[in-house]
C-alpha cells in the first residue's frame, strides 16, 4: 500500500469514526439536557459547547506549548470538559458495568481521536537553518580525554592599589566577599 493511500484510508477512518462518536457524544449530551428539563434547541447548545470545547481545548493546549506558554489552565478545563462530556454519556446508559462501559465509548473514543490527530504533528516548528554559514565561523572538534579535570573557580584578583594607599591602609583588610552587606534582607512583598 502506498504512502498516499494510506494516508486517505487513515482520513476515511478518522472522519468515520469523528462523525459517529461526535454523534453519539452530541445525542447523549442533548438528551441528558432535555431530560433534565431544558428545551429541545439548549440541549444542543449544550451538547455543542460540551462537545466541542474539548476539541477547542486540545487545539489551545496544542498552540500554547508550542509558543511557550502556561498549559495549566487550559488542561485542567480540557478535562473538565472530557470529564462532563463521559459523565452525559454514563448518565444516559442502563444502569450496569456492561451499560456504562458501553455508553463511554463514543466519547472515549472521541477523545482519543482527537488526542491522537491533535499530537500527530510535532509540537515545535523545526528550526530553520541558516542560508549562509558565517565565513569566520569554524568548528573545532573536541578533544577527548581520560580523566577529565574538574573546573576549579578561578581566584578573584585583588583590585591594584597604588603605592601610596597600601602604605596608609589598615594592617587588617577583609576580602570584599567576607564584609557583611549593609543591605536588609527583604523577605515577602515589597510596598
Amino acid at each position: 500500500m502506498s504512502e498516499r493511500t494510506e494516508t486517505a484510508v487513515r482520513l476515511v477512518i478518522l472522519l468515520a469514526i469523528g462523525t459517529m462518536a461526535g454523534a453519539a457524544a452530541f445525542t447523549h449530551v442533548h438528551d441528558l439536557s432535555v431530560a433534565h428539563g431544558q428545551p429541545d434547541w439548549i440541549g444542543w447548545a449544550n451538547a455543542v459547547a460540551v462537545e466541542l470545547m474539548a476539541i477547542y481545548l486540545g487545539l489551545e493546549l496544542r498552540a500554547r506549548r508550542r509558543a511557550g506558554r502556561p498549559v495549566g489552565l487550559v488542561g485542567s478545563l480540557l478535562v473538565a470538559f472530557a470529564l462532563l462530556s463521559l459523565a452525559a454519556q454514563v448518565a444516559e446508559a442502563e444502569p450496569s458495568v456492561w451499560g456504562w462501559i458501553v455508553a463511554a465509548v463514543p466519547s472515549l473514543a472521541f477523545l482519543a481521536l482527537v488526542k491522537v490527530v491533535l499530537s500527530n504533528a510535532p509540537a515545535t516548528p523545526p528550526t530553520p537553518a541558516p542560508a549562509h554559514p558565517s565565513a569566520d565561523r569554524h568548528e573545532v572538534p573536541e578533544q577527548a580525554t581520560t580523566d577529565p579535570e574538574p573546573e576549579r573557580p578561578a581566584d578573584p584578583v585583588p583590585p591594584a592599589v597604588p603605592a601610596s594607599a597600601a602604605i596608609s591602609a589598615p594592617a587588617a583588610v577583609l576580602p570584599p566577599r567576607v564584609v557583611p552587606s549593609n543591605r536588609p534582607h527583604v523577605v515577602g512583598i515589597i510596598r
